[in-house]
Protein backbone atom coordinates (compact mmCIF):
# COMPACT_ATOMS: atom_id res chain seq x y z
CA UNK A 1 0.00 0.00 0.00
CA UNK A 2 1.20 3.60 -0.83
CA UNK A 3 0.71 5.82 2.07
CA UNK A 4 -1.08 9.44 1.63
CA UNK A 5 -0.83 12.81 2.83
CA UNK A 6 -4.09 12.95 5.41
CA UNK A 7 -6.37 15.66 5.03
CA UNK A 8 -4.89 17.17 8.54
CA UNK A 9 -1.71 17.21 7.72
CA UNK A 10 -0.84 18.27 11.34
CA UNK A 11 -0.60 14.74 11.53
CA UNK A 12 1.90 14.16 8.89
CA UNK A 13 5.94 14.73 8.86
CA UNK A 14 8.70 14.57 6.00
CA UNK A 15 12.49 12.99 6.84
CA UNK A 16 14.93 14.99 5.73
CA UNK A 17 18.74 13.55 5.35
CA UNK A 18 21.55 16.14 4.66
CA UNK A 19 24.76 14.20 3.68
CA UNK A 20 27.49 16.14 4.72
CA UNK A 21 31.47 16.17 4.41
CA UNK A 22 31.95 13.96 7.43
CA UNK A 23 28.65 13.25 8.45
CA UNK A 24 25.06 12.85 7.70
CA UNK A 25 22.39 14.40 9.55
CA UNK A 26 18.69 12.97 9.12
CA UNK A 27 15.86 15.47 10.56
CA UNK A 28 11.75 15.49 11.41
CA UNK A 29 10.04 18.03 10.30
CA UNK A 30 6.45 18.57 10.74
CA UNK A 31 4.63 19.56 7.25
CA UNK A 32 2.17 21.47 8.10
CA UNK A 33 4.52 24.10 9.39
CA UNK A 34 8.15 23.51 9.17
CA UNK A 35 8.93 22.50 13.34
CA UNK A 36 11.82 20.33 13.76
CA UNK A 37 10.39 17.88 15.72
CA UNK A 38 13.83 16.14 16.24
CA UNK A 39 17.31 15.27 14.44
CA UNK A 40 20.14 12.87 14.91
CA UNK A 41 23.79 12.71 13.43
CA UNK A 42 25.91 10.09 11.96
CA UNK A 43 29.58 10.47 11.69
CA UNK A 44 31.10 9.06 8.84
CA UNK A 45 33.73 6.60 10.11
CA UNK A 46 35.73 6.85 7.15
CA UNK A 47 35.41 10.33 6.70
CA UNK A 48 37.29 12.71 3.93
CA UNK A 49 40.14 9.79 2.60
CA UNK A 50 42.52 11.85 1.60
CA UNK A 51 45.86 10.39 2.87
CA UNK A 52 45.77 6.49 2.31
CA UNK A 53 42.75 3.67 1.59
CA UNK A 54 41.10 2.34 4.24
CA UNK A 55 42.25 -1.17 4.44
CA UNK A 56 44.93 -1.25 2.85
CA UNK A 57 46.79 1.87 3.42
CA UNK A 58 47.58 2.57 0.26
CA UNK A 59 48.90 6.46 0.19
CA UNK A 60 47.04 8.71 -2.09
CA UNK A 61 48.68 11.55 -4.20
CA UNK A 62 48.12 15.43 -3.57
CA UNK A 63 44.62 17.26 -3.84
CA UNK A 64 42.86 13.45 -3.31
CA UNK A 65 39.76 13.43 -1.64
CA UNK A 66 37.73 10.37 -1.03
CA UNK A 67 34.73 8.61 0.36
CA UNK A 68 33.15 5.37 1.49
CA UNK A 69 29.66 4.71 0.20
CA UNK A 70 29.14 2.16 2.98
CA UNK A 71 29.25 5.45 5.39
CA UNK A 72 26.07 6.85 3.48
CA UNK A 73 24.30 4.11 4.05
CA UNK A 74 24.59 4.08 7.91
CA UNK A 75 23.48 7.24 7.69
CA UNK A 76 20.30 5.71 6.41
CA UNK A 77 21.18 2.77 9.21
CA UNK A 78 21.78 4.86 12.34
CA UNK A 79 20.44 8.41 12.20
CA UNK A 80 17.00 8.46 10.88
CA UNK A 81 15.65 5.73 12.95
CA UNK A 82 17.22 7.56 16.33
CA UNK A 83 15.69 10.72 14.83
CA UNK A 84 12.44 9.18 14.24
CA UNK A 85 12.12 7.69 17.61
CA UNK A 86 13.11 10.80 19.62
CA UNK A 87 10.79 12.62 17.79
CA UNK A 88 7.72 10.74 18.83
CA UNK A 89 5.93 10.67 15.47
CA UNK A 90 4.59 7.25 14.49
CA UNK A 91 6.12 6.19 11.42
CA UNK A 92 2.98 5.53 10.06
CA UNK A 93 2.43 9.24 9.92
CA UNK A 94 5.87 9.70 7.73
CA UNK A 95 4.54 10.32 4.45
CA UNK A 96 8.06 11.39 2.30
CA UNK A 97 11.84 11.23 2.79
CA UNK A 98 14.24 13.39 0.58
CA UNK A 99 17.68 13.88 0.47
CA UNK A 100 20.58 16.21 -0.36
CA UNK A 101 24.59 15.82 -1.01
CA UNK A 102 27.59 17.67 -1.46
CA UNK A 103 28.39 17.82 -4.98
CA UNK A 104 30.21 17.65 -6.72
CA UNK A 105 30.70 13.66 -5.52
CA UNK A 106 30.45 11.57 -8.18
CA UNK A 107 31.33 8.08 -8.02
CA UNK A 108 31.46 4.96 -10.97
CA UNK A 109 29.25 1.97 -10.11
CA UNK A 110 28.20 -0.96 -11.99
CA UNK A 111 24.34 -0.76 -14.12
CA UNK A 112 22.72 -2.10 -10.70
CA UNK A 113 24.40 0.60 -8.85
CA UNK A 114 27.03 -1.43 -7.23
CA UNK A 115 30.02 1.09 -6.09
CA UNK A 116 33.41 -0.26 -7.85
CA UNK A 117 35.45 0.56 -4.67
CA UNK A 118 32.99 -2.48 -3.22
CA UNK A 119 34.35 -5.45 -5.56
CA UNK A 120 37.63 -6.88 -4.08
CA UNK A 121 39.31 -6.37 -7.26
CA UNK A 122 38.84 -2.68 -7.17
CA UNK A 123 38.86 -2.33 -3.51
CA UNK A 124 42.56 -1.11 -3.47
CA UNK A 125 42.49 1.06 -6.05
CA UNK A 126 41.37 5.01 -5.66
CA UNK A 127 39.32 5.70 -8.77
CA UNK A 128 36.65 3.25 -7.95
CA UNK A 129 36.31 5.31 -5.21
CA UNK A 130 33.98 8.45 -4.65
CA UNK A 131 35.49 11.82 -5.69
CA UNK A 132 34.28 14.38 -2.88
CA UNK A 133 34.42 17.74 -3.93
CA UNK A 134 37.00 19.00 -2.25
CA UNK A 135 38.99 16.17 -4.63
CA UNK A 136 41.23 18.98 -6.23
CA UNK A 137 43.24 16.22 -8.10
CA UNK A 138 41.97 16.83 -11.89
CA UNK A 139 43.08 19.84 -12.10
CA UNK A 140 45.01 19.74 -15.08
CA UNK A 141 42.38 18.16 -17.26
CA UNK A 142 39.94 20.82 -16.21
CA UNK A 143 42.17 22.69 -17.99
CA UNK A 144 41.79 20.83 -21.08
CA UNK A 145 38.18 20.26 -20.60
CA UNK A 146 37.97 24.11 -20.51
CA UNK A 147 40.70 24.68 -23.38
CA UNK A 148 39.36 22.38 -25.81
CA UNK A 149 35.80 23.99 -24.90
CA UNK A 150 37.31 27.35 -25.58
CA UNK A 151 38.88 26.50 -28.80
CA UNK A 152 35.67 24.91 -30.54
CA UNK A 153 33.51 27.80 -29.14
CA UNK A 154 31.40 25.34 -27.41
CA UNK A 155 27.78 27.19 -26.61
CA UNK A 156 27.70 26.03 -23.26
CA UNK A 157 30.76 27.06 -21.32
CA UNK A 158 29.12 30.72 -21.47
CA UNK A 159 26.67 28.85 -18.99
CA UNK A 160 29.34 28.30 -16.14
CA UNK A 161 31.15 31.43 -16.73
CA UNK A 162 34.07 30.13 -19.05
CA UNK A 163 35.31 27.92 -16.81
CA UNK A 164 34.53 24.48 -16.03
CA UNK A 165 35.80 23.61 -12.65
CA UNK A 166 38.08 20.70 -11.21
CA UNK A 167 35.84 19.52 -8.64
CA UNK A 168 33.11 18.57 -11.29
CA UNK A 169 32.07 15.58 -13.09
CA UNK A 170 33.72 15.66 -16.54
CA UNK A 171 37.11 16.45 -15.05
CA UNK A 172 37.14 14.03 -12.59
CA UNK A 173 36.36 11.22 -15.44
CA UNK A 174 38.26 12.05 -17.50
CA UNK A 175 40.93 11.75 -14.67
CA UNK A 176 39.69 8.26 -14.17
CA UNK A 177 40.41 7.57 -17.83
CA UNK A 178 43.56 8.62 -17.45
CA UNK A 179 44.76 7.35 -14.02
CA UNK A 180 43.38 4.04 -14.42
CA UNK A 181 41.27 2.66 -17.61
CA UNK A 182 40.48 -0.73 -16.00
CA UNK A 183 38.31 1.18 -13.73
CA UNK A 184 37.14 3.70 -16.08
CA UNK A 185 35.93 0.73 -18.48
CA UNK A 186 34.25 -0.94 -16.16
CA UNK A 187 32.53 2.13 -15.14
CA UNK A 188 29.10 1.55 -16.26
CA UNK A 189 27.48 4.02 -14.62
CA UNK A 190 28.52 7.71 -13.67
CA UNK A 191 26.46 9.01 -10.81
CA UNK A 192 26.79 12.00 -8.26
CA UNK A 193 26.03 10.86 -4.78
CA UNK A 194 22.81 12.78 -4.69
CA UNK A 195 20.98 10.66 -6.96
CA UNK A 196 23.21 6.91 -6.10
CA UNK A 197 21.27 7.49 -2.49
CA UNK A 198 18.06 8.00 -4.16
CA UNK A 199 19.05 4.66 -6.11
CA UNK A 200 19.60 2.82 -2.27
CA UNK A 201 15.94 4.43 -0.95
CA UNK A 202 13.92 3.77 -3.90
CA UNK A 203 15.78 0.72 -5.84
CA UNK A 204 15.75 3.16 -9.65
CA UNK A 205 18.45 5.12 -10.90
CA UNK A 206 17.15 8.56 -11.60
CA UNK A 207 19.33 11.65 -12.25
CA UNK A 208 18.31 14.89 -11.15
CA UNK A 209 18.16 18.38 -12.77
CA UNK A 210 20.59 20.15 -10.00
CA UNK A 211 23.75 18.15 -10.17
CA UNK A 212 23.20 17.30 -13.79
CA UNK A 213 23.30 20.94 -15.03
CA UNK A 214 25.78 22.57 -12.39
CA UNK A 215 28.09 19.87 -12.40
CA UNK A 216 27.56 17.70 -15.45
CA UNK A 217 27.10 20.64 -17.93
CA UNK A 218 23.94 19.37 -19.20
CA UNK A 219 22.55 22.07 -21.17
CA UNK A 220 19.40 22.76 -23.36
CA UNK A 221 18.52 19.19 -23.27
CA UNK A 222 21.60 17.94 -24.20
CA UNK A 223 25.30 16.48 -22.62
CA UNK A 224 28.16 17.71 -24.52
CA UNK A 225 28.73 16.29 -28.08
CA UNK A 226 30.64 13.07 -29.01
CA UNK A 227 33.05 15.18 -30.86
CA UNK A 228 34.16 17.30 -28.14
CA UNK A 229 34.09 14.64 -25.90
CA UNK A 230 36.42 12.70 -28.29
CA UNK A 231 38.49 15.68 -29.01
CA UNK A 232 39.28 15.32 -25.32
CA UNK A 233 40.19 11.39 -25.35
CA UNK A 234 39.13 8.83 -28.43
CA UNK A 235 38.18 6.83 -25.42
CA UNK A 236 36.09 9.58 -23.61
CA UNK A 237 33.88 10.19 -26.81
CA UNK A 238 30.96 8.01 -25.50
CA UNK A 239 31.33 9.17 -22.04
CA UNK A 240 27.70 10.98 -21.79
CA UNK A 241 25.83 8.34 -23.92
CA UNK A 242 26.99 5.02 -22.16
CA UNK A 243 27.86 6.25 -18.79
CA UNK A 244 25.32 9.61 -17.67
CA UNK A 245 22.60 9.48 -20.04
CA UNK A 246 19.11 9.10 -18.08
CA UNK A 247 16.40 10.93 -18.18
CA UNK A 248 16.28 13.95 -15.77
CA UNK A 249 13.54 14.54 -12.90
CA UNK A 250 12.25 17.84 -11.36
CA UNK A 251 13.34 19.01 -7.98
CA UNK A 252 10.47 18.39 -5.88
CA UNK A 253 9.32 15.72 -7.72
CA UNK A 254 8.83 12.30 -6.63
CA UNK A 255 11.68 9.55 -7.84
CA UNK A 256 9.94 6.67 -6.46
CA UNK A 257 8.78 4.79 -3.54
CA UNK A 258 10.88 3.31 -0.24
CA UNK A 259 11.80 -0.33 -0.97
CA UNK A 260 11.25 -2.80 1.53
CA UNK A 261 15.24 -2.88 1.79
CA UNK A 262 15.78 0.65 2.55
CA UNK A 263 12.35 0.61 5.04
CA UNK A 264 14.20 -2.04 6.91
CA UNK A 265 17.21 0.30 7.27
CA UNK A 266 15.30 3.67 8.24
CA UNK A 267 12.22 2.13 9.95
CA UNK A 268 10.05 3.92 7.94
CA UNK A 269 6.91 2.86 6.08
CA UNK A 270 7.70 0.59 2.86
CA UNK A 271 5.67 2.75 0.15
CA UNK A 272 6.04 6.36 1.17
CA UNK A 273 7.36 8.82 -1.32
CA UNK A 274 11.40 9.20 -1.84
CA UNK A 275 12.01 13.14 -3.14
CA UNK A 276 14.31 13.61 -6.14
CA UNK A 277 17.44 14.43 -5.22
CA UNK A 278 19.00 17.77 -4.90
CA UNK A 279 22.43 19.47 -3.34
CA UNK A 280 23.01 20.59 -0.02
CA UNK A 281 23.17 23.89 -0.84
CA UNK A 282 20.21 24.36 -3.47
CA UNK A 283 18.04 22.41 -1.67
CA UNK A 284 18.27 24.91 1.46
CA UNK A 285 16.96 27.66 -0.23
CA UNK A 286 13.79 26.52 0.61
CA UNK A 287 14.51 26.01 3.72
CA UNK A 288 15.96 29.85 4.05
CA UNK A 289 12.74 31.34 1.74
CA UNK A 290 14.92 32.21 -0.73
CA UNK A 291 13.68 30.64 -3.37
CA UNK A 292 12.16 34.54 -5.57
CA UNK A 293 14.12 36.08 -8.12
CA UNK A 294 17.14 38.27 -6.73
CA UNK A 295 17.90 37.02 -3.26
CA UNK A 296 21.11 35.09 -2.91
CA UNK A 297 21.11 32.62 -0.37
CA UNK A 298 24.75 32.27 0.90
CA UNK A 299 25.21 28.66 2.62
CA UNK A 300 28.06 28.90 4.87
CA UNK A 301 30.07 25.99 6.33
CA UNK A 302 33.01 24.17 5.50
CA UNK A 303 33.36 26.10 2.14
CA UNK A 304 30.14 28.88 1.13
CA UNK A 305 28.15 28.25 -1.80
CA UNK A 306 25.91 31.08 -3.09
CA UNK A 307 22.58 29.84 -5.07
CA UNK A 308 20.13 32.72 -6.55
CA UNK A 309 17.10 32.66 -8.97
CA UNK A 310 16.62 34.80 -11.77
CA UNK A 311 13.90 35.49 -14.14
CA UNK A 312 16.47 36.15 -16.81
CA UNK A 313 19.47 34.27 -18.21
CA UNK A 314 22.63 36.21 -18.33
CA UNK A 315 26.17 35.44 -18.57
CA UNK A 316 27.86 35.69 -15.26
CA UNK A 317 32.39 35.36 -15.73
CA UNK A 318 33.24 32.60 -13.33
CA UNK A 319 30.11 31.60 -11.64
CA UNK A 320 29.91 27.51 -11.34
CA UNK A 321 26.91 27.57 -13.32
CA UNK A 322 23.49 29.15 -14.67
CA UNK A 323 21.16 25.73 -15.26
CA UNK A 324 16.89 26.31 -15.73
CA UNK A 325 14.52 24.86 -13.56
CA UNK A 326 18.21 24.55 -11.12
CA UNK A 327 16.68 25.72 -7.57
CA UNK A 328 13.38 25.92 -8.66
CA UNK A 329 11.41 25.00 -11.90
CA UNK A 330 10.66 27.98 -14.12
CA UNK A 331 13.48 29.94 -13.27
CA UNK A 332 17.24 30.54 -13.96
CA UNK A 333 19.00 29.22 -11.06
CA UNK A 334 22.89 30.68 -10.36
CA UNK A 335 25.15 29.22 -8.50
CA UNK A 336 28.45 30.34 -7.47
CA UNK A 337 30.90 29.53 -4.86
CA UNK A 338 33.86 29.82 -2.49
CA UNK A 339 36.10 26.58 -1.75
CA UNK A 340 37.37 27.38 1.58
CA UNK A 341 35.51 29.07 4.66
CA UNK A 342 35.10 27.31 7.66
CA UNK A 343 37.47 24.92 6.82
CA UNK A 344 40.24 28.51 6.23
CA UNK A 345 39.23 29.15 10.15
CA UNK A 346 39.88 25.65 11.37
CA UNK A 347 42.91 25.45 9.87
CA UNK A 348 44.23 28.28 11.48
CA UNK A 349 42.61 27.29 15.10
CA UNK A 350 44.13 23.71 14.63
CA UNK A 351 47.88 24.83 12.94
CA UNK A 352 48.67 28.29 14.02
CA UNK A 353 47.16 29.21 17.47
CA UNK A 354 49.55 28.95 20.63
CA UNK A 355 48.83 27.10 23.14
CA UNK A 356 48.00 29.95 25.96
CA UNK A 357 45.20 31.17 23.63
CA UNK A 358 43.72 27.66 24.06
CA UNK A 359 44.09 27.57 27.98
CA UNK A 360 42.40 30.87 28.40
CA UNK A 361 39.28 29.49 26.14
CA UNK A 362 39.13 25.94 28.55
CA UNK A 363 39.54 28.69 31.41
CA UNK A 364 36.75 30.73 30.26
CA UNK A 365 34.33 27.82 28.83
CA UNK A 366 34.56 29.08 25.59
CA UNK A 367 36.18 27.68 22.23
CA UNK A 368 39.26 28.74 20.65
CA UNK A 369 37.37 30.12 17.71
CA UNK A 370 35.01 32.16 20.30
CA UNK A 371 38.36 33.55 22.03
CA UNK A 372 39.43 34.88 18.38
CA UNK A 373 36.47 35.98 17.51
CA UNK A 374 36.35 38.40 20.56
CA UNK A 375 39.49 40.06 20.34
CA UNK A 376 38.96 40.23 16.34
CA UNK A 377 36.26 41.90 17.03
CA UNK A 378 37.19 44.55 19.20
CA UNK A 379 40.01 46.12 16.97
CA UNK A 380 39.34 49.00 14.82
CA UNK A 381 38.57 47.68 10.84
CA UNK A 382 42.04 47.78 9.16
CA UNK A 383 44.30 48.41 12.36
CA UNK A 384 46.08 44.82 11.80
CA UNK A 385 47.41 45.83 8.41
CA UNK A 386 47.11 42.76 7.19
CA UNK A 387 44.58 41.41 3.60
CA UNK A 388 44.51 38.03 3.15
CA UNK A 389 43.45 35.71 -0.08
CA UNK A 390 41.15 32.98 0.89
CA UNK A 391 42.27 30.62 -1.46
CA UNK A 392 43.62 27.59 0.66
CA UNK A 393 41.53 25.16 -0.89
CA UNK A 394 41.72 26.79 -3.94
CA UNK A 395 39.38 29.74 -5.67
CA UNK A 396 35.92 28.40 -6.77
CA UNK A 397 34.56 31.97 -8.13
CA UNK A 398 34.97 34.15 -9.95
CA UNK A 399 38.62 32.44 -10.93
CA UNK A 400 37.52 28.60 -11.04
CA UNK A 401 41.20 27.68 -10.67
CA UNK A 402 41.50 25.02 -7.72
CA UNK A 403 45.76 25.37 -8.42
CA UNK A 404 45.65 28.53 -6.54
CA UNK A 405 46.50 29.40 -2.59
CA UNK A 406 46.16 31.07 0.11
CA UNK A 407 48.20 34.48 0.75
CA UNK A 408 48.94 36.38 4.11
CA UNK A 409 50.25 40.02 3.58
CA UNK A 410 51.04 42.50 5.58
CA UNK A 411 52.80 40.48 8.87
CA UNK A 412 55.04 42.01 10.99
CA UNK A 413 56.50 41.21 14.82
CA UNK A 414 53.59 43.24 16.27
CA UNK A 415 50.81 40.55 14.17
CA UNK A 416 48.91 38.53 17.16
CA UNK A 417 47.11 35.24 15.84
CA UNK A 418 43.53 37.21 16.37
CA UNK A 419 45.13 39.62 13.53
CA UNK A 420 45.80 36.78 11.21
CA UNK A 421 42.01 34.94 12.45
CA UNK A 422 40.35 38.35 11.56
CA UNK A 423 42.45 38.78 8.46
CA UNK A 424 40.59 35.87 7.21
CA UNK A 425 37.56 35.97 7.95
CA UNK A 426 37.86 39.03 6.29
CA UNK A 427 39.17 37.66 3.22
CA UNK A 428 36.28 35.20 2.80
CA UNK A 429 33.70 38.21 3.14
CA UNK A 430 35.69 39.56 0.65
CA UNK A 431 35.43 37.01 -1.41
CA UNK A 432 31.40 36.47 -1.45
CA UNK A 433 31.77 40.77 -2.13
CA UNK A 434 34.06 39.64 -5.60
CA UNK A 435 30.94 37.04 -6.24
CA UNK A 436 28.45 39.91 -5.86
CA UNK A 437 30.10 42.26 -8.06
CA UNK A 438 30.38 39.64 -10.81
CA UNK A 439 26.59 39.11 -10.79
CA UNK A 440 25.52 42.98 -10.23
CA UNK A 441 28.48 43.79 -13.37
CA UNK A 442 26.43 41.14 -15.65
CA UNK A 443 22.81 42.80 -15.04
CA UNK A 444 21.79 40.11 -12.36
CA UNK A 445 20.43 42.47 -9.64
CA UNK A 446 21.26 40.94 -6.20
CA UNK A 447 18.37 42.90 -4.19
CA UNK A 448 19.06 40.37 -1.00
CA UNK A 449 21.13 38.25 1.27
CA UNK A 450 19.79 35.71 3.26
CA UNK A 451 22.56 33.20 4.95
CA UNK A 452 22.28 29.59 6.27
CA UNK A 453 25.03 27.04 7.63
CA UNK A 454 27.02 26.76 10.74
CA UNK A 455 28.61 29.96 10.70
CA UNK A 456 25.43 31.84 11.85
CA UNK A 457 26.64 30.99 14.62
CA UNK A 458 29.55 33.15 14.99
CA UNK A 459 28.28 36.92 15.27
CA UNK A 460 31.81 38.57 14.37
CA UNK A 461 31.70 36.64 10.97
CA UNK A 462 28.15 37.88 10.94
CA UNK A 463 29.05 41.47 11.31
CA UNK A 464 31.99 41.27 9.31
CA UNK A 465 30.19 40.08 6.67
CA UNK A 466 27.38 42.35 6.70
CA UNK A 467 29.94 45.15 6.61
CA UNK A 468 32.40 44.50 3.87
CA UNK A 469 28.98 43.67 1.88
CA UNK A 470 27.18 47.05 3.00
CA UNK A 471 23.96 45.33 3.09
CA UNK A 472 21.53 43.67 5.86
CA UNK A 473 21.91 40.03 6.07
CA UNK A 474 18.87 37.81 6.71
CA UNK A 475 19.66 34.88 8.87
CA UNK A 476 18.05 32.02 8.37
CA UNK A 477 16.06 30.18 11.22
CA UNK A 478 17.18 26.54 11.23
CA UNK A 479 20.39 24.83 12.33
CA UNK A 480 20.23 22.39 10.08
CA UNK A 481 19.11 24.11 6.84
CA UNK A 482 20.03 21.85 4.17
CA UNK A 483 17.82 18.74 6.08
CA UNK A 484 14.95 20.86 6.44
CA UNK A 485 15.50 21.93 2.81
CA UNK A 486 15.55 18.08 1.94
CA UNK A 487 12.51 17.47 4.03
CA UNK A 488 10.25 20.50 2.34
CA UNK A 489 11.33 18.98 -1.10
CA UNK A 490 9.96 16.04 0.20
CA UNK A 491 6.64 17.08 1.71
CA UNK A 492 6.17 18.64 -2.08
CA UNK A 493 7.08 14.63 -3.70
CA UNK A 494 4.36 13.71 -1.15
CA UNK A 495 1.88 15.81 -2.47
CA UNK A 496 1.62 17.97 0.40
CA UNK A 497 1.93 21.17 -1.44
CA UNK A 498 1.86 21.91 -5.07
CA UNK A 499 5.16 23.25 -5.52
CA UNK A 500 8.37 24.36 -3.73
CA UNK A 501 7.86 28.01 -3.61
CA UNK A 502 3.91 26.90 -1.38
CA UNK A 503 5.82 24.90 0.73
CA UNK A 504 8.95 27.28 1.15
CA UNK A 505 6.52 29.49 2.52
CA UNK A 506 4.91 27.25 5.02
CA UNK A 507 7.90 25.22 6.01
CA UNK A 508 10.98 28.06 5.89
CA UNK A 509 12.17 30.10 8.45
CA UNK A 510 14.13 33.27 8.90
CA UNK A 511 14.89 35.31 11.84
CA UNK A 512 12.95 38.32 12.24
CA UNK A 513 16.05 40.76 12.94
CA UNK A 514 18.66 40.78 10.52
CA UNK A 515 22.29 41.93 10.73
CA UNK A 516 22.79 45.60 9.83
CA UNK A 517 25.76 46.81 8.78
CA UNK A 518 27.42 49.49 10.24
CA UNK A 519 28.53 52.84 7.95
CA UNK A 520 31.70 53.73 9.52
CA UNK A 521 32.71 49.91 9.36
CA UNK A 522 31.70 49.93 6.00
CA UNK A 523 33.72 52.77 4.55
CA UNK A 524 36.86 51.50 6.62
CA UNK A 525 36.41 48.27 4.89
CA UNK A 526 36.00 49.70 1.18
CA UNK A 527 39.60 50.54 1.14
CA UNK A 528 40.89 46.89 2.43
CA UNK A 529 38.62 45.59 -0.19
CA UNK A 530 40.51 47.94 -2.85
CA UNK A 531 43.69 46.29 -1.37
CA UNK A 532 42.26 42.52 -1.51
CA UNK A 533 40.95 43.40 -5.29
CA UNK A 534 44.51 44.34 -6.19
CA UNK A 535 46.10 41.07 -4.76
CA UNK A 536 43.79 38.84 -6.29
CA UNK A 537 43.93 40.66 -10.08
CA UNK A 538 47.30 40.37 -9.36
CA UNK A 539 48.06 36.75 -8.16
CA UNK A 540 44.70 35.32 -9.83
CA UNK A 541 44.45 37.11 -13.09
CA UNK A 542 47.78 37.03 -14.81
CA UNK A 543 50.11 39.44 -12.70
CA UNK A 544 52.37 36.65 -11.54
CA UNK A 545 52.51 32.62 -12.10
CA UNK A 546 54.07 32.02 -8.05
CA UNK A 547 51.12 30.11 -6.55
CA UNK A 548 50.86 28.10 -9.57
CA UNK A 549 54.79 27.32 -9.94
CA UNK A 550 54.97 27.00 -5.78
CA UNK A 551 52.00 24.41 -6.18
CA UNK A 552 53.66 22.53 -9.27
CA UNK A 553 57.38 22.77 -6.80
CA UNK A 554 55.00 20.78 -4.26
CA UNK A 555 53.62 18.55 -6.24
CA UNK A 556 56.65 17.40 -7.90
CA UNK A 557 58.44 16.89 -4.24
CA UNK A 558 55.30 15.09 -2.87
CA UNK A 559 55.79 12.66 -5.43
CA UNK A 560 59.65 11.44 -5.23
Amino acid sequence: MTPTVSANNDLDAVIGIDFGTLSGRAVVVRVSDGAELASAVHEFRHGVVETALPGSGRPLPPDTALQVPEDYRRVLRDAVPKALAASGVPPERVVGIGTDFTASTPMPVLADGTPLCELPRFADRPHAYPKLWKHHAAQRQADRVNEVAERRGEPWLDRYGGRISAEWQFAKALQVLEEDPEVYAATERWIEAADWIVWELCGAETRNVCTAGYKGIHQDGRWPSRAYLAELDERFADFAADKLAHPLSPLGGLAGRLTARAAAWTRLPEGIAVAVGNVDAHVTAAAAQAVAPGRLLAVMGTSTCHVMNGAELARVPGMCGVVKDGIVPGLWGYEAGQSGVGDIFGWFVDNAVPAEYAAEAAGRGIGVHELLSERAAARPVGAHGLIALDWHNGNRSVLVDHDLSGVVAGLTLATRPEDVYGALVEATAFGTRTIVDAFEGAGVPVREIVVAGGLVRNPFVMRTYADVLRRPLKLIASDQGPAVGSAIHAAVAAGAYPDIQAASAAMGRVRPEPVEPDQERADAYDELYAVYTDLHDHFGRGGTDALHRLRRIRNAAASR
